[in-house]
């Protein structure tokens, strides 16, 4: 609707017309604005049509409507659970107000029974016959009205009495039914008379909780109660906001818009940094306020809030399986499935042209909701993946299926090979960025790759997953972490464009293990729990647990949800889909032989020969398995490392191994020792070599993961 200001009717200043120093350009029609706006039209209330909806918010939609009956029979049963549990308290009050029922009755029923009117008389003549004794008139009517008085008490009592005595018979003789009914009517009928004149409700009040019934008076003393509303004065309750649309039910919760007064100086973000006060004054968990500002697109401005406020905490609860689970494929040009919000909307996150940052405390679920984005690359045949686990645990190792490289653990040797792989994103990058350049504009008319030139110049988008990089930096001397950092942050700034997703999670996102301008740059955030909002904005940036993305209101038990920043002004706290290990090892395998069918398995993935019996069904030792996978960045280790490595791998298998339990064994996985001794560096100690446990694999096994490369990352097809 279009307000027009007109002049006050009780303005009759006259002001002369302004002196125009350059002449004004004629009027046009269209100057004049909409004819049903223009404030000499008389009609212009009449034709301006109201943007108020034509059905109320709570009939808009059948699922509106849905929600809202059920909130009803909810309500319902609410009350009947609190007033059902309270019969023994009514009925003691109802005896009560009977008895006093009772003796109101016999007080006022007295009188007629006494014959109180004939009373009245014989009192009257009586004290006329005490003035004059010898008047024999008056005497004679004392006594008739005496006997009078007499006869009629006697008649009274006696159909009172009567009246009672039958009663009691009938209901003696009557059936339980009717007597109970009847005892009950004149029961009822006695509380009523004795509680007649009481201020107080018979029934107790019952005060639903928020998840029974929410209304606008709730809203606006939480309001008022956090300072966002001005209080009142005397009996004024002061300012109120405008409520838009509810509060009605939407899901398992209730969902309000509404406008803050204006003239109080407040605005959308200080209702959405009040969560944790708000929802205290609503007596709710403040996990359970979801708040937000309705921008200008959305049909709002600065004041205008959007709040849903669930029954009880929408985070707990079985976890929703991944989608990608059983997908035969996935492109990941798509938005990838990444989990639910509050309400129990699906949430994607689109990867391409972006780079990722995942942190929080751990056992929160940080590494499972990484592996959700990498996951979703395994089944598109056209993704390659550099993979750098730098705690050398078991989450990673099924990626040796499929990963191009995969370094695992933070040892010397895998520092080393950690370098080297960022050394090698940076010559591919380069690379890359020299093809775009040289291709015509039809062909890459933004500069960047797309879905054709991926599948014309075998240009598979790269994903770079890094998991526990704070363990990288802390292995490294000042120097080395210095250009890795630089090298990280090359790849997540300009590798977009080339086709290259950073993934990057770590367990302590501070200045000191994953340094600020590295974190700066990456433009999708996600946060587990943390201890504070001091860490909370140091993952998802700086201000933006003010603004409501706060990762540290998340509990203990909310593991596998997290705060994920999209934006500026855009976050969502999600509930990320559940993938388990044994699921994403089943993709790993589907994802090595998607990549064999289109002839882009390459790296690694190649040459590993577990990787190799997994998906020939051959079973290799346990043992042998998992040395082969510590020791792939070295050609032999002294026995106390590899029981480490191994420890760090898998502590409930290996923690109480020993060297003589780690040689038998071997020995019977069949590995034979050429010598019990190696040499690394100048130090020379019991190991192992890794030509001798791979002596022990099958020979075709061998045979074939050392075969060539058949698409090598460094020379696609142009």
């Amino acid at each position: 609707m279009t307000d027009t200001i007109t002049r006050p009717a009780d303005d009759t200043t006259d002001e002369p017309p302004p002196v125009l120093l350059v002449k004004a350009p004629p009027t046009t029609p269209e100057d004049q604005g909409e004819a049903v706006d223009r404030p000499d039209n008389p009609l212009a209330d009449w034709l301006t049509v109201p943007d108020t909806p034509i059905l109320p918010a709570w009939l808009a939609t059948p699922a509106a409507v849905r929600a809202n009956a059920g909130a009803l029979v909810r309500l319902g049963a609410y009350q009947g659970r609190y007033h059902s549990i309270r019969l023994p308290k009514y009925g003691a009050k109802a005896l009560g107000l009977a008895c006093r029922g009772g003796y109101r009755c016999t007080v006022r029923l007295w009188p007629v029974l006494a014959a109180a009117d004939h009373t009245k008389t014989v009192k009257a003549l009586a004290a006329q016959l005490k003035a004059k004794p010898d008047d024999a008139t008056l005497a004679a009517a004392h006594q008739a009205a005496h006997r009078a008085r007499t006869e009629a008490r006697r008649y009274r009592f006696g159909s009172a009495a009567a009246v009672a005595g039958a009663g009691s018979v009938a209901l003696a003789l009557a059936a339980t039914p009717v007597f109970l009914t009847t005892a009950a009517l004149l029961l009822g009928i006695l509380a009523v008379v004795g509680r007649k004149g009481a201020t107080v409700p018979f029934l107790d009040t019952a005060a639903p909780p928020l998840r029974i019934d929410m209304n606008a008076a709730q809203l606006n003393d939480a309001l008022r109660a956090a300072s966002l509303l001005k209080a009142g004065k005397g009996d004024d309750e002061g300012p109120k906001v405008r409520v838009i649309s509810g509060p009605i039910r939407d899901g398992r919760g209730w969902a309000v818009v509404f406008d803050l007064p204006t003239g109080g100086g407040k605005k959308a973000a200080d209702v959405l940094a009040k969560r944790e006060e708000i929802a205290a004054e609503l007596g709710v968990d403040e996990i359970q306020v979801i708040m937000s500002r309705v921008r200008a697109a959305g049909g709002g401005h600065a004041g205008r809030v959007s709040m849903w406020v669930a029954d009880d905490d929408p985070y707990l609860g079985e976890p929703t399986p991944s989608p990608l689970a059983t997908l035969p494929t996935f492109s990941v040009w798509d938005p990838i499935p990444f989990g639910q919000d509050a309400r129990g909307n699906r949430v994607t996150v689109p990867v391409m042209w972006q780079s990722l940052f995942f942190g929080g405390l751990p056992r929160r679920g940080k590494t499972f909701t990484q592996r959700l984005m990498t996951a979703a690359g395994l089944l598109d045949a056209h993704v390659r993946h550099y993979v750098a686990d730098g705690k050398g645990g078991a989450d990673w190792m099924p990626m040796r299926a499929v990963a191009h490289r995969l370094i695992l653990g933070a040892e010397d040797d895998a520092i080393a090979a950690f370098k080297a792989m960022l050394k090698e994103l940076l010559a591919e990058m380069e690379r890359r960025f020299a093809l775009l350049r040289g291709l015509p504009a039809s062909v890459c008319p933004e500069g960047k790759l797309t879905p054709a030139i991926v599948q014309r110049y075998n240009l598979p988008v790269i994903f770079v997953t890094i998991d526990e990089l704070q363990e990288f930096f802390t292995a490294m001397d000042k120097d080395d972490r210095e250009q890795v950092i630089d090298d990280l942050c090359r790849i997540a700034r300009r590798g977009p464009a080339a086709g290259f997703v950073s993934n990057y999670a770590s367990q302590r996102p501070d200045a000191d293990s994953v340094p600020t301008k590295l974190r700066e740059i990456i433009t999708l955030r996600y946060s587990t729990q943390v201890v504070d909002r001091t860490s909370s904005d140091m993952v998802l940036g700086k201000g933006k647990a003010a603004q409501g993305a706060d990762a540290s209101v998340l509990s203990e038990e909310h593991v596998g949800t997290g705060v994920l920043v999209t934006g500026p002004a855009s976050f969502v706290t999600v509930r990320a889909d559940y993938l388990d290990n044994p699921g994403f090892a089943e993709l790993c395998q589907r994802g090595r032989a998607l990549r064999q069918a289109a002839k882009q398995l390459t790296g690694d993935a190649v040459g590993d020969v577990t990787a190799a019996a997994d998906q020939a069904g051959i079973t290799i030792p346990p043992v042998l398995s998992d040395a082969l996978d510590v020791m792939r960045h070295t050609d032999r280790m002294h026995t106390a490392d590899l029981l480490a490595r191994l420890d760090n791998a898998d502590t409930d298998t290996y923690g109480d191994w020993d060297a003589e339990r780690l040689a038998r064994e071997l020995e019977a996985a069949g590995v034979e020792r050429t010598g019990k001794q190696v040499k690394i560096g100048n130090v020379n100690r019991a190991g192992y070599r890794r030509a001798d446990l791979e002596a022990a694999v099958p020979p075709e096994l061998l045979l074939a993961a050392r075969q060539v490369d058949p698409a090598p990352a460094t020379h696609p097809t142009t």
